[in-house]
């Protein structure tokens, strides 16, 4: 056989090689895209951006999936769960392969989820568990140590006292694993009486305007007390807001979570006592991750056993949070989570 012979049989099998493919002549050896080629569609709904930790969330997955090649479609439900059920039929026709969804309400979600798998896509919990639905992953940080991790900064600076805690909202599944957090904690101080509960309610869609109320209220009653956890930095911000109106500020100690960048300047100015650091970039881009290899069809781990969720065991992502005080701020900065000179603005001395 000649060689020219050679070579025009080589390049045909190689060309119908690529064609059975999918693949053009220069994408099998430059890696480029085909012509008509779709990206991987990523559809988020959000619950809110009423946080700042939220604007993270929504700008380190759009920025992953960038990396990946991937398209990030973006909705925020404005805290209204018939928006984001809404939002999400919206996302479907958009022709997304995989939905993350941080749902609003625990449960009405679940509507939702069910929606998207009659269309064949898989569905993601982002941050918060949807109960009673069919999930193909929840991603979220160890909710309970979140809880647990602010209770033993308050039981090893007033082991003795009378607390008050203001839950989270109730349609927000987190709030129930860190009050489990808290409780497991606090149980053993109750029940030898060291600590008492004084107060104990929760604030509806995360308002702050209602922690501050509860503050205020108790203050004019005269109800004495100690010790404040406040669910999440927004709410403590609002606790501490009302203290220092009683100037009572950084003398009732006050703990949060999300390490806010404003939740980072009390701590250091000595008005909260500490914070919980969820590492947003680190759930995100796994987030992301595995959004796009599960919409590819890849195999992918989880580092979690699954998670019961009332009806279905969910394949589970878990991250590990940290706390923070005074003393490991730097934690932060190494990050990138917030700049030195933020968080120590008004402590001069230590920008």
């Amino acid at each position: 056989m000649s060689k020219r012979r050679s070579y025009g049989l080589l390049a045909l099998a190689l060309l119908g090689l690529t064609l059975l493919s999918g693949c053009s002549w220069w994408q099998a050896f430059s890696g480029a895209r085909p012509i008509g080629y779709q990206p991987i569609r990523i559809g988020l709904a959000m619950a809110t951006l009423q946080e700042e930790r939220w604007w993270r969330d929504r700008e380190y997955l759009a920025e992953r999936a960038r990396q990946l090649g991937a398209e990030l479609i973006v909705q925020n439900a404005n805290n209204e769960q018939q928006e984001q059920y809404q939002q999400v039929e919206y996302l479907l026709s958009r022709g997304i392969d995989v939905l993350v969804i941080v749902p609003h309400d625990l449960n009405q979600a679940a509507a939702a989820v069910q929606l998207a798998k009659k269309a064949g896509i898989k569905v993601i919990s982002y941050d918060r568990l949807i109960r009673n639905a069919n999930l193909d992953l929840y991603i979220s940080f160890d909710n309970i140590k979140v809880g647990e991790l602010m209770a033993e900064y308050l039981v090893n600076r007033t082991p003795n006292g009378n607390y008050v805690i203001i839950n989270g909202a109730p349609t927000d599944n987190n709030c129930y694993m860190f009050n489990q957090g808290y409780k497991n904690v606090l149980t053993n101080f109750i029940k030898d009486g060291r600590i008492r509960i004084t107060f104990e309610a929760w604030a509806d869609d995360w308002k702050p305007e209602i922690a501050y109320q509860y503050i205020q209220t108790l203050l004019s009653q005269k109800k004495p007390f100690n010790a404040v956890i406040a669910a999440n930095d927004s709410l403590a911000s609002a606790v501490i807001e009302a203290l220092s109106e009683w100037r009572l500020a950084g003398k009732i100690l006050v703990v949060g979570h999300d390490a806010d960048l404003s939740g980072c300047q009390r701590i250091v100015e000595g008005t909260q006592l500490m914070t919980v650091y969820k590492p947003i970039r680190k759930l995100a881009y796994r987030a992301a991750d595995l959004a796009v290899a599960m919409a590819g069809g890849k195999n992918y781990k989880t580092n979690h056993a699954p998670i019961f969720n009332g009806k279905h065991f969910v394949p589970s992502e878990i991250i590990t949070p940290i706390p923070i005080d005074k003393e490991n701020m730097d934690i932060i900065v190494r990050d990138g989570f917030h700049r030195k000179s933020e968080i120590y603005m008004n402590v001069p001395s230590h920008r």
